[in-house]
């Protein structure tokens, strides 16, 4: 169980703002429970999901370095919210699985040249005596403004990506569930990334707007 409340290279649970944002806003509750849902939502909302900028360096990848930028995408902002559950002594890893998001852009067609997500990230946080999925991608105002259903999390069973959105059109399936570790497998990833997407140098910046780009074909 210890090892999956250490620091690590991208879980740098023990950084001063890390640790100052996990207490700020846990600061009032009680239990392990409470905390983790509240941190969830801190997470999910307050940093705003961006899959077209994204840094696979050490440092871009760092959970401080998500709290200082205000963005991400699935795999940063699972690691924001793991080292937030570690630095207020709450047990987290992050898992992964393979999806095949609905929620996408022409762009982002272009550039992957396929709708499958490979290691789609997610925190595993420990709970009274169960390991729980929890998925803080999407944020509230993303999902309002493209009728989706909004990612709810209550500590008490795993929150993973609805299959049909608010219109009843595919969002989200889930094709492999990978596994779950206390530390990033960047190396892992980066294979896999040039294996499957041919495009791939390394980061990723298309260099549109996310929001604007879905709005338009919405």
């Amino acid at each position: 169980m210890h090892t999956s409340l250490n620091a690590t290279q991208f879980i740098d649970c023990e950084t001063t703002s890390v640790k100052e944002y996990a207490r700020k806003k846990t600061q009032h509750l009680q239990d392990n429970k409470a905390k983790a849902v509240a941190l969830y939502y801190a997470v999910r909302d307050e940093f705003y999901y961006d899959p077209y900028k994204i840094d696979l360096s050490i440092d871009g990848l760092k959970a401080s370095t998500v709290l200082k930028q205000g963005y991400g995408w699935c795999v940063s902002k699972a690691i924001l919210l793991t080292a937030c559950c570690r630095a207020i002594n709450i047990p987290a890893k992050l898992g992964f699985a393979d999806v095949k998001n609905h929620l996408s852009t022409q762009k982002m067609r272009e550039v992957m040249k396929t709708d499958i997500f490979y290691w789609h990230g997610y925190s595993s946080i420990f709970i009274d005596g169960n390991w729980l999925k929890a998925t803080p991608a999407f944020n509230r105002q993303l999902c309002e403004k493209f009728s989706m259903q909004t990612l709810e999390f209550d500590g008490e069973s795993d929150a993973i990506y609805h299959p049909y959105d608010l219109r009843g059109e595919r969002h989200m399936e889930y094709l492999y569930q990978r596994s779950e570790f206390d530390d990033l497998p960047l190396q892992q990833m980066v294979v896999t990334y040039q294996q499957k997407y041919k495009n791939f140098s390394g980061d990723i910046n298309i260099g549109n707007d996310f929001l604007s780009d879905i709005e338009k074909e919405n």
